[in-house]
């Protein structure tokens, strides 16, 4: 059910995308919430669809070791769900917040084994995911070009701190899969176009984030991660705000 939540969010977010721009293209000649830019504060409403993986170092037992000869983070697909406040600086500089950010994450995990135990379900090729639900607050400093019309373009870069509200370590062990931390933190830059319409302001973007912190919690007992010696998180993220 998952999955078919996710294409069906990311469909959605095409879909508006296309018709955002095609109505852009259909306005009048004429500004748009020409006192938009002026405002002290903006909120909004932020949806988006993120792809997600993890960076792994392997350690010393994935060398010595022969039972475990290939691992892989695939990416996978999530969802965010957010609110926007967004602080005037000046013309062109903005800090924004997310004082209330969702991601829903599935990270899979594929291992190549050499010698897989069939009564346990695995086979030479096996997978084991970690679904993950963080509450994330992410800051940007946004650095905007002038207003042409009824569009700007800008730039983003910030931080963003989470935290794993899914991270059992008590039941992930049992499961025999990756134990993870519950703390992350991350550097974020993007890129993103400001629709202005009659009544609101469509902005699609498009972001990086890259992990700083080593989220994985040790753990000799288990051979899925035993072989591992760090990750961090990577991944990108399409979104559309309405303010």
């Amino acid at each position: 059910m998952q999955y078919l939540l996710r294409y069906k969010i990311i469909t959605i977010l095409i879909f508006i995308s296309l018709i955002s721009y095609k109505g852009h293209a259909q306005l009048r000649e004429g500004i748009n919430l020409p006192e938009h830019d002026n405002d002290a504060f903006h909120f909004g409403i932020f949806l988006a669809a993120n792809r997600a993986h993890y960076a792994i170092t392997h350690s010393s037992r994935f060398l010595n070791f022969d039972s475990v000869y290939a691992i892989e983070s695939i990416n996978s697909t999530g969802i965010n769900l957010a609110g926007l406040v967004n602080i005037r600086l000046g013309k062109h500089l903005d800090i924004r917040a997310y004082p209330l950010n969702l991601i829903f994450t599935e990270k899979v995990f594929q291992y190549s084994l050499s010698k897989p135990i069939l009564i346990n379900g695995e086979t030479p090729l096996t997978e084991k995911k970690v679904q993950g639900i963080a509450l994330a607050f992410p800051i940007q400093l946004k650095f905007t070009s002038d207003r042409i019309s009824n569009f700007k373009v800008y730039m983003m870069a910030g931080m963003r701190a989470e935290y794993d509200l899914a991270a059992n370590a008590d039941k992930k062990q049992t499961d025999d899969i990756v134990t993870l931390q519950k703390f992350d933190y991350a550097l974020e830059a993007g890129l993103g176009f400001h629709f202005y319409f009659p009544v609101f302001v469509l902005t699609p973007e498009i972001k990086i984030a890259y992990g700083l912190r080593n989220v994985l919690k040790p753990n000799n007992a288990i051979k899925y991660s035993n072989t591992i010696e760090q990750l961090n998180s990577r991944s990108i993220t399409f979104s559309l705000t309405v303010e």
